[in-house]
């Protein structure tokens, strides 16, 4: 039979608020500790599987679980030094081709590429009966004050910041270790854990063990997600290609894949996730022309807004069995508590409410607040009463 709580009155009313209140306090406190410790038992519930996996093979928990950390920890090295490498240098790209755009004259006319296009621009504008228009004389004075002002000042200084980010990336994921280390330790002993919890609230016949159940929780979290990448990544992938078609993205059609798997993999971050996707192809459609960059952007915006409202409170709502409501103020309210890792670990750790109230929902009752006790009533039977 399983185990059964009563909270007494008085805990109701007096135990519970103060609890509730120096749980705050202590979290509150030590926000960083406590987030660190959340964030690794995330990742230890979510490998847990994978250990048992190579446990049903004969492996040791304790080479299980190293084995599985080092491909983890081997595949996002190659990951981030990958991006990390072509980003840094598709900028550096874009801000010389950006530079010399403006100031590098060309041979015979000795015109920038900037002047040329604002000529072209206006003996468009005269062949098609506009010649009313007058973009010529304004648009040399615009690209000479963009001359004077030293573009090459302001380029050093994105490719600068670029690298710089890309430092401190290399800087968070050592202090990251740290976060490794403690999930390590918690799932060498996930089965200590998993039996304790089992003697003490030991499962009904048909229902899963606790851990169990919120692993599995986890795992439809991670089902949950990959849908989404695969649909946002999708749209991205073909809304570029379209761009292509249209001849608004020169020679987009070779890297619309490309593209399209970069923003699946980004969509996995809340919020900054979209925009850190689109980098790449507005580079790309920077160093193609600067009018390109203008498409993209708007094919991004679009899938953003569409993303937000639409596709990540539907897709992730059925994927843990939750309201799109609550999945949004999930997002909010962990952006809100701990910004962008907040926002991060908000739907996981739903996931994990969710397995852990439908676990305790019956398991866990109040005492009555009335002090009349419940008279028993003995049912009989109508022949018992037909014999008397």
């Amino acid at each position: 039979m399983s185990t059964r709580i009563e909270v007494p009155r008085w805990m109701q009313l007096v135990g519970l608020p103060l609890l509730l209140v120096l749980a705050w306090i202590v979290a509150s406190a030590a926000a960083h500790v406590v987030f660190l410790f959340v964030v690794a038992a995330l990742v230890a519930l979510l490998l847990d599987p994978l250990v048992r996996g190579l446990q049903k093979v004969r492996l040791p928990r304790g080479l299980s679980v190293a084995l599985v950390y080092l491909s983890f920890a081997v595949a996002l090295g190659l990951v981030i030094l990958a991006v990390t490498t072509a980003v840094v240098g598709q900028t550096t790209t874009a801000a010389n081709r950006f530079n010399a755009y403006f100031t590098h004259a060309r041979a015979p006319s000795g015109q920038t590429s900037a002047d040329s296009d604002v000529d072209r621009l206006q003996r468009w504008l005269n062949t098609h009966h506009l010649q009313s228009v007058k973009v010529q004389k304004r648009g040399h004075r615009l690209v000479r004050q963009i001359r004077q002002r030293d573009v090459g000042k302001y380029t050093h200084k994105i490719v600068t910041f670029v690298e710089g980010a890309a430092i401190s990336i290399g800087k968070t994921l050592f202090s990251v270790v740290l976060l490794f280390v403690v999930s390590v330790y918690m799932l060498l002993d996930m089965q200590r854990l998993g039996r304790v919890v089992d003697r003490r609230f030991p499962p009904r016949p048909g229902e899963q063990p606790l851990l169990m159940s919120i692993e599995r929780s986890l795992a439809a979290y991670v089902r949950g997600q990959a849908a989404l990448s695969l649909i946002i990544g999708a749209s991205a992938g073909v809304g570029l290609w379209v761009l292509a078609a249209l001849g608004l993205l020169p020679h987009g059609q070779q890297y619309a894949l490309l593209f399209g798997a970069w923003v699946a993999v980004t969509e996995i971050i809340p919020y900054l996730g979209p925009w850190l996707g689109a980098v790449p192809a507005v580079i790309y459609a920077l160093v193609v022309h600067p009018i390109s960059a203008l498409w993209v952007v708007l094919l991004f915006l679009a899938i953003h807004q569409v993303e937000g409202h639409i596709v990540v409170p539907n897709v992730m709502g059925s994927a843990l069995r939750l309201h799109p409501l609550l999945v949004i103020f999930g997002l909010a309210a962990g952006a809100e508590l701990y910004g962008l890792p907040g926002a991060l670990i908000a739907l996981p750790l739903l996931a994990v409410g969710r397995a852990i109230w439908e676990f305790f929902a019956d398991r866990i009752t109040l005492e009555p607040w009335s002090g009349e006790e419940p008279v028993p009533v003995e049912l009989v039977e109508p022949r018992t009463l037909e014999k008397k």
